[in-house]
């Protein structure tokens, strides 16, 4: 309900609590990253989404979405490793 309103700050706030309660599952804390990211708390978005990488490598979304808060903070170096394999773990390859 906090997505469809756009109210990422207190989307925020409600699934820190449930990520603290289940710290295993990724995808409480990938809803957490997400509303940081477009709440604009780039930081915690990324600490979020680096966590779940350092646990699941071959999670595509959050590689995508960690390139993308990494790109937001004009750190483009950091970001396109993280960008290039989410591509290639979504199939998309380039065409020779």
């Amino acid at each position: 309900m906090f997505f469809d309103a756009k109210d990422y700050t207190a989307a925020a706030r409600v699934l820190v609590g449930l990520v603290e309660e289940v710290p295993e599952q990724t995808g409480p804390r990938l809803l957490l990253a997400r509303s940081y990211y477009h709440s604009a708390q780039l930081r915690r978005a990324e600490a979020e989404l680096r966590t779940i990488v350092e646990r699941d490598p071959v999670e595509h979304y959050a590689r995508l979405m960690l390139g993308r808060t990494l790109q937001r903070q004009n750190r483009h170096e950091e970001a396109e490793p993280h960008l290039r394999i989410a591509s290639a773990l979504a199939g998309d390859f380039e065409q020779r």
